[in-house]
């Protein structure tokens, strides 16, 4: 039932996908005020997952998300009714950072729900459910900017934040996260402040993320302006991104853990596929590429963000779940202040081909910090 609450949230993701086009289409803002704005989008999630991490050690993650679901709902309503530069940066700041409180409750709400060994495997259910429903939200959003124009998307996120609400209240029970022995008995000492391997991890996350939110933010434009193509078209192409999660990424999970492949060997091919994914739209300039771009992006997300996220959680079993989570989410986060502005501002001074290797070789940093982390991990686990 958690997953059918994501998926009804999710399914309602229209907004964000075609923000970057309602601002310079319906809106009329330059590319570094779309910059500035999806940077108030990031702080308002980094503060918003921070807060949410506070919130869930003290109330229990239950509450946190109902009062999460109903403030965004409400917000994602009146943002509509929001005009000029200025007032929408404090309008998505706000939305933000009150949305983003319930992803630190959705993950310390799965230590409830799974069984410690089915961790990975129930992220993955949750993402099944996230990207399911953003599979329909693209597709279907850009069907309505085409009879009812970008107001209609808001309203759409609105309601179907309320109609999460109304399910959770009435089909999913309160439950206890659970916490191990050996977590109880360290979460005296073990900060996740003071943590050096989670913060190289989570540096990493942060590179990696950078990049991969190009494909919601900046590579919309470039479908749009270079190939010409419709917020219809470029709702389907998002869509796929979401269906073959849908389609492949359980499976997918599953053959690589069963013939248990190293962890760091799946996060370092999840690299590759992505730094190839923005590669090839320099090599092969065709819109059928833009598929082939699309599909190596979803294919490294699948085997990149299940089992960082299991990293994550195998780490917060050593301190507060709630804080442990609130920094992994916060790192998403921060990658959001970052990386629409770099983006959008390394478009408007150099073009997208070189956007496109820059966030490339970004991808080949990331790949050089994991290789640190391995060998952090090896030496910790041998004192």
């Amino acid at each position: 039932m958690l997953a059918a609450v994501t998926f009804v949230n999710r399914a309602g993701t229209m907004v964000v996908p075609f923000l970057s086009l309602y601002l310079t289409k319906d809106m009329g803002l330059s590319m570094e005020q779309v910059g500035w704005i999806m940077s108030c989008f990031g702080l308002g999630s980094v503060l918003g997952s921070w807060l949410g991490g506070k919130l869930t050690d003290r109330f229990g993650f239950y509450d946190v998300m109902i009062g999460a679901l109903v403030a965004s709902g409400i917000a994602f309503i009146l943002l509509q009714f929001v005009q000029g530069f200025v007032p929408f940066c404090f309008g998505i700041f706000a939305l933000t950072l009150v949305s983003d409180t319930f992803r630190p409750a959705i993950f310390v709400a799965l230590r409830a729900y799974a069984k410690p060994e089915n961790r990975t495997r129930a992220v993955t259910l949750i993402r099944l459910a996230i990207n399911l429903g953003f599979s329909l939200g693209p597709a279907i959003g850009g069907l309505i900017i085409a009879g009812l124009g970008y107001s209609g998307l808001f309203w759409v996120d609105g309601i179907t934040c309320l109609v999460a609400v109304g399910i959770m209240l009435y089909w999913l029970p309160r439950k206890q996260a659970q916490q191990n022995d050996q977590a109880t008995r360290s979460t005296a000492t073990r900060s996740p402040y003071s943590d050096g391997p989670y913060w190289l991890f989570l540096l990493t996350m942060v590179l990696i993320s950078v990049p991969f939110l190009q494909y919601f933010s900046t590579i919309p434009l470039f479908y749009s302006e270079v190939h010409n193509l419709s917020e219809t078209y470029i709702g389907v192409l998002l869509g796929l991104n979401g269906l073959l999660i849908f389609l492949i990424e359980m499976p997918l999970i599953k053959f690589c853990e069963d013939r248990k492949f190293d962890l760091y060997r799946i996060l370092l091919i999840s690299v590759v596929l992505f730094a190839l994914s923005f590669a090839v739209l320099n090599w092969f300039p065709v819109i059928g590429f833009l598929w082939v771009g699309m599909t190596l992006m979803t294919v490294g997300e699948m085997l990149n963000f299940p089992f960082m996220n299991r990293f994550a959680y195998d780490r917060s079993d050593q301190g507060p779940p709630g804080a442990y989570m609130a920094l992994f989410t916060m790192s998403w986060s921060v990658a959001h202040i970052f990386g629409h502005t770099l983006g959008l501002n390394l478009i408007a001074q150099f073009g997208y081909t070189s956007t496109w290797y820059i966030m490339a070789g970004i991808m080949v940093l990331a790949m050089g910090l994991l290789v640190v982390l391995k060998r952090m991990m090896e030496s910790e686990l041998t004192n």
